[in-house]
């Protein structure tokens, strides 16, 4: 038999992307995605079945569905998204209960894939230059977010302790950017002026995000358990990084920048949320030599991630925005899927 895999967060960027790349792997018989809004991705194969944000109906899906393999995409990572409630019912709850449908009694769990982000690990002027996956916080959790991510992480190392049958993999994400995915970053590198703070030119990294995905089936495939930085090679100026952009940067100042970036963030000029003014002072490297040592090669260092971001602007500065991507409709896929009307194509001998 081949795996059966459970995907939170199908609605999300991630989890179609996950649910796509799964539906091309024959070795996977079974996908389901659980969301609280439907997939926004054209899917084949996938069942989605819809969720409260808490993920409370996953204990029955996981018996009924006997899914082996759980990738679990559905972890905010920016404020500006949610509300601070909504943002530790997803985040916090939603772990908390998938972690206890994977260890009821009669679970056929034997792998979980955890995608989460180097956000868990602060910034401040104290911090090293690279952070190993071992490597503390220079300070407790500052934000919503930040302190989100830690309890999820406390949730996944009790869990891989408790279940030594199943292999448990987290990843830690750095900066996603990418033609297609919006984040923070993205969204301030198409403003025509980035936001900055005088004084201040922080080090970055990027991974592309096409090396997200596939570093996310390359723990599944591989069975590789354990705690890994997922970035780029290299570390980029925020100013080199602007400036490849073909934008300039508009200052701000060092003290109180929160308050007077606020009136800007309530007209919509930009929005940065409250867990990325520390990176925009202090910036963050990390290690990422224990996942290329388990045999991962990554598509892009820091410097191509970037630049292929650039060339997916210019694109589509000169040609226009793309066609709007396919949104599901679970009457249309129905009906294409069992409708006597639509004709089936037949092969011949």
């Amino acid at each position: 038999m081949g795996r059966r895999v459970l995907v939170t967060g199908l609605g999300t960027f991630w989890g179609g992307k996950v649910a796509q790349a799964l539906e091309k792997d024959p070795g996977v018989d079974v996908i389901v995605g659980l969301d609280t809004t439907e997939p926004t991705i054209e899917l084949e194969r996938t069942e989605y079945v819809r969720s409260d944000e808490n993920y409370s109906i996953l204990n029955r899906i996981v018996r009924a569905t006997q899914v082996d393999t759980i990738i679990h995409t559905f972890l905010v990572v920016d404020s500006t998204s949610v509300g601070s409630r909504r943002l530790h019912e997803v985040n916090v709850i939603g772990t908390m209960n998938l972690f206890a449908a994977a260890s009821a009694s009669g679970s056929k769990v034997r792998d979980v894939v955890v995608k989460s982000s180097t956000l868990v690990y602060g910034t401040s002027m104290e911090d090293p230059v690279w952070f190993t996956e071992n490597t503390p916080r220079s300070h407790t959790p500052r934000t919503p977010v930040e302190q989100s991510l830690e309890e999820v992480e406390g949730y996944v190392r009790d869990f891989a302790q408790d279940n030594p049958h199943v292999t448990v993999s987290l990843l830690r994400f750095s900066n996603v950017i990418g033609a297609d995915i919006s984040t923070p970053l993205t969204r301030a590198l198409r403003l025509p002026l980035v936001p900055s703070i005088m004084g201040f030119d922080p080090r970055f990294q990027f991974v592309d995000e096409d090396d997200v995905i596939n570093s996310i089936l390359f723990v599944l495939e591989h069975d590789q358990p354990g705690i890994y930085n997922v970035a780029g090679d290299g570390l980029l100026p925020w100013s080199e990084v602007v400036d490849m952009c073909g934008k300039r940067r508009v200052p701000l100042p060092p003290l109180g920048t929160e308050l007077v970036a606020w009136p800007l963030r309530r007209l919509g000029i930009f929005e940065i949320p409250d867990e990325y003014w520390g990176l925009l002072r202090y910036g963050r490297g990390v290690d990422n030599r224990k996942l290329k040592a388990a045999g991962f090669t990554y598509k892009h260092t820091s410097a191509s991630a970037v630049e292929a971001f650039v060339r997916g602007m210019r694109l589509s500065g000169t040609v226009g925005e793309r066609e709007p991507e396919y949104k599901y409709e679970r009457d249309v896929e129905q009906f294409f899927r069992h409708s006597p009307a639509v004709v089936r194509e037949t092969t011949s001998d």
